[in-house]
């Protein structure tokens, strides 16, 4: 069976986001992949056998629920995780995400104080910029957890870890807001580009 890989990912020092944060975070990056594939190993086995699909299909059907946990917190930290490689970037003067906001009817500034305030929402989860493209157009929502809310046949072009391991060591549990504008601080911006152009095509 083909199994998901894990990837590796150049992170340079980051301004208010420890080394020792980033390398317990890459640790459950790892775990999501682990659990993917030991999910679909798990069901492969089950359900080769009739009879013991069968007799197992609550179990099946609990691992295929978890499933979908572990898939979107492995493919949602790969976007996070990358778009923190390489130094922080400003985005590009012909910048193709500012384009097609401004397109839509808004300014860069005005989405940007908004996905801020998304990030803000009380509970664990993701800040995410998707692109949708039967509509051709960029939308922004909060995900519960990793799995309640993230969008059907949509791109993720950023996303925002707003789990508390991403960042209670560093800030504290107040320290939310600056958590946020440290991430956008060490954001590389031509990867956030290269995701819309990749999604676009």
């Amino acid at each position: 069976m083909k199994k998901f890989e894990e990837q590796v990912f150049n992170i340079p020092e980051l301004k208010g986001i420890s080394k020792k944060t980033i390398e317990e975070h890459l640790k459950l990056y790892s775990g999501y992949v682990k659990n993917a594939n030991l999910i679909t190993e798990k069901i492969a086995e089950m359900i080769a056998d009739k009879a013991m699909a069968e007799k197992n299909a609550y179990a099946i059907s609990e691992m295929q629920r978890r499933f979908g946990f572990e898939f979107n917190g492995m493919r949602n930290h790969e976007v996070y995780f990358r778009s923190l490689e390489g130094s922080a970037k400003a985005l590009p003067a012909n910048s193709l995400l500012k384009s097609t906001i401004e397109a839509e009817g808004g300014t860069f500034e005005t989405w940007l104080a908004y996905f801020k305030t998304v990030a803000l929402t009380r509970g664990i989860g993701w800040a995410a910029l998707y692109y949708d493209r039967n509509s051709k157009r960029l939308l922004t929502t909060w995900v519960d957890e990793q799995h309640y809310g993230q969008l059907q046949d949509c791109a993720l072009i950023l996303g925002l870890d707003m789990w508390e391991h991403s960042f209670v060591a560093d800030y504290q549990p107040s320290g939310k807001k600056q958590y946020v504008e440290d991430f956008f601080a060490n954001l590389n911006w031509e990867v956030v580009e290269m995701n819309l152009a990749n999604a676009i095509r």
